[in-house]
């Protein structure tokens, strides 16, 4: 397995020179381990000095769907605890005799479930937790389960809540048992971070409150309002420990033992399970942009700049970790790199 470091290094210092992302953090690799890794740029332009640095930790985003969600769903399928397809008004009082009764937890994980695709949590029910959980869960549908595929935030809100009912832990304690700390994810938990380890997370975005730019908070503020835990957003994370994530997805044994997701979920959760519905997608994962069915390709991004991909096919994976939030949220720039950068790890 051979990669192109040096045109790697250039995109990637391309994207700080033009202010796409002040630094990125970057890996690639297989089952058997890292085969190149890399940092550039700075952990903040306010402090020039500070580069970016393998360990740098970062706001997830929406890599906390796999992280938390999607690999604590598994172990309670894995678990035979719960069936996808089994009408979530039938197991969880909270939703009996309410509109999402009547969706299945794969219509969550396939975005397909039809729920709201706003998600303004606080316009919409306040600031209360508990006020805020009933009209999630309450809200009516806007179009018929199995109707279309529309990505939502809501859809991974609702599947932390549906963990949380099922094994009756909350969300980061669940996904810390099965998953973080089997797989040696040392750093990687929810927000707010203490101050020592905030000291190395990449800033984010400008918080018009404070004037600062957030840093070791999550900011996703349907998490924040949540406490910093929750299904859309809120975790943190490092290079390393989602190269041990995605290690372990390429080499889980076939049921799972330490880990709370084995082998069948991963290659279960890595194929269409939305018909002939466009976008194609699979459990919670899509196919990355571009590639066909020989590649193989499938990826996850998150709002702040964060990304990994991963294919069983080529036994490939690939991490590229940025805080773009910080100058912008415009994401064609950034697409354009993380397009370009999947392209050079899956030659």
């Amino acid at each position: 397995m051979t990669y192109r470091t040096d045109h790697i290094e250039q995109l990637l210092a391309e994207g700080v020179r033009d202010k796409v992302y002040p630094g990125a953090v970057w890996a690639v690799g297989n089952s058997a381990g890292v085969h190149a890794s890399g940092a550039t740029g700075v952990l903040d332009p306010d402090e020039p000095d500070v580069r970016m640095r393998p360990d740098t930790v970062f706001d997830a985003a929406s890599l906390t769907k796999i992280l938390a969600v999607w690999s604590s769903i598994g172990a309670l399928w894995e678990d035979s605890v719960l069936d996808l397809d089994q009408p979530l008004g039938t197991f969880w009082p909270e939703v009996q005799g309410r509109p999402l009764g009547a969706v299945t937890t794969r219509h969550l994980l396939t975005h397909t479930a039809g729920v709201p695709l706003r998600a303004q949590l606080k316009s919409l029910y306040g600031t209360s937790e508990n006020d805020i959980r009933r009209g999630v869960l309450h809200e009516e549908l806007h179009r018929p389960p199995g109707e279309a595929v529309e990505y939502t935030d809501r859809a991974a809100l609702i599947l932390g809540f549906l963990t949380e009912h099922l094994s009756n832990q909350p969300l980061d304690q669940l996904a810390a048992a099965r998953t973080w700390l089997p797989l040696g994810m040392k750093t990687t938990g929810f927000g707010p971070l203490p101050a020592d380890t905030a000291a190395r997370c990449a800033p984010t975005e400008l918080d018009q409150d404070t004037d600062t730019h957030l840093k070791g908070t999550a900011h996703d503020f349907s998490a924040r309002l949540l406490g910093g835990v929750c299904g859309i957003a809120g975790a943190f994370t490092t290079a390393a420990d989602l190269t041990a994530f995605l290690r372990y997805m390429l080499d889980a044994p076939a049921v799972a033992t330490q880990t709370g997701f084995g082998a069948e979920w991963t290659a279960y959760s890595l194929t269409i399970h939305t018909g002939e519905l466009q976008p194609a997608r699979g459990l919670f994962w899509h196919p990355a942009p571009g590639t066909n069915d020989d590649q193989d390709v499938w990826v996850h991004y998150g709002f702040t700049g964060t990304g990994m991909w991963i294919s069983p096919q080529q036994d490939r994976w690939a991490v590229l970790l940025t805080n773009k939030l910080y100058y912008t949220r415009d994401r064609q720039p950034l697409t354009d790199i993380r397009n370009a950068f999947r392209q050079l790890a899956f030659v």
